[in-house]
């Protein structure tokens, strides 16, 4: 019995030291004060639960933009008790529908006179099509929030300086953009993580390019990664892999509140905006592979996402 508690304890020393120094990642140390700020995070849960938390710790008055409205007012009442800021609030956003993008922005901009932060946190790793026909990874991920960035720009200029985070993945390196076959079936597994990948991909150009665009404006941009997360965003995926790869990895898994770090990073955290347009991980700033630095990729995947959007004819 002694024999085994001695291999127990030492089993859970290295994964307490495994945990801490490779797992975990780094904390934002920033104190800074929102007051007087606007953000909107796309997400009722997960790490975007945990930022809005934050952010409205700091003073901020908080839009938690999100598709069902149980959950998302859910999210504002724990948001509002634990933070003691009554300056949150839920607003409908559904990310696989342009319309429904184009109507929350509508309604953000008639009702809230500021935006200093906006973070796409959104994401999602599912089958099927968007309700305008995309592919749902492509569609949500990546042109639900190019989207919603682009009618919201003007507002953000308005308020600078002010920042735009966009949550992306590690997972962009095995991600390639096919101008041929924006829109490829997603009905397999291997479908399903391929469109991740490249919409994480897309999210990293979109930042480049989106930098290059706000040059002389005040407004900054970056691209996050936040470690690899215990998150629903499988929660589509069949249940048998749910239940077999869950016990398997969940110890190897960051946090919700460990994961949202380097977003809160990128949003308070002074003295990074020459550092817009670039990929951050573990609040720290981060090369990313050649196919992710592809400056005429990335302007072509704006103007094809632009004609997508019916931003143009």
């Amino acid at each position: 019995m002694a024999a085994a508690f001695l291999v127990f304890g030492i089993i859970l020393g290295i994964y307490v030291l495994v945990y801490y120094n490779f797992i975990k990642g780094k904390q934002c140390r920033s104190d800074t004060c929102l007051k007087g700020k606007t953000a909107i995070v796309t997400a009722s849960a997960g790490i975007g639960k945990v930022t809005a938390l934050d952010l409205a710790k700091r003073g901020a008055r908080v839009i938690l933009a999100c598709r069902v409205q149980e959950t998302g007012e859910a999210a504002v009442y724990d948001i509002r008790k634990l933070s003691g800021n009554n300056e949150v609030l839920f607003m409908k956003l559904d990310l696989a529908s342009l319309s429904s993008v184009r109507s929350f922005c509508k309604t953000f901009l008639n009702s809230e006179p500021r935006l200093d932060i906006l973070i796409n946190n959104a994401g999602i790793q599912d089958y099927g099509k968007t309700a305008d026909g995309f592919n749902m990874m492509f569609g949500v991920n990546h042109l639900g929030h190019f989207l919603l960035t682009h009618l919201l720009l003007d507002r953000l200029k308005a308020c600078n300086p002010s920042r735009i985070i966009v949550l992306a993945s590690s997972l962009y390196s095995r991600g390639k953009i096919d101008f041929g076959n924006l829109n490829p079936p997603s009905d397999k597994l291997t479908h399903i993580f391929q469109s991740y990948c490249d919409s994480k991909l897309a999210n990293v150009l979109f930042v480049r390019e989106l930098a290059n665009r706000l040059q002389g404006t005040d407004v900054t941009c970056y691209a996050v990664h936040p470690g690899v997360v215990q998150t629903n965003l499988s929660r589509s995926l069949p249940h048998w892999i749910q239940i077999i790869s869950f016990p398997l990895v969940w110890l190897f898994l960051r946090s919700p509140a460990d994961g949202a770090q380097t977003s809160i990073y990128c949003a308070v955290q002074e003295g990074i905006e020459m550092y817009s347009g670039r990929y951050f991980a573990n609040c720290q700033v981060k090369q990313v592979q050649s196919h992710a630095r592809d400056d005429a990729v990335a302007k072509k995947l704006w103007e094809v996402s632009e004609r997508l959007t019916g931003q143009v004819n």
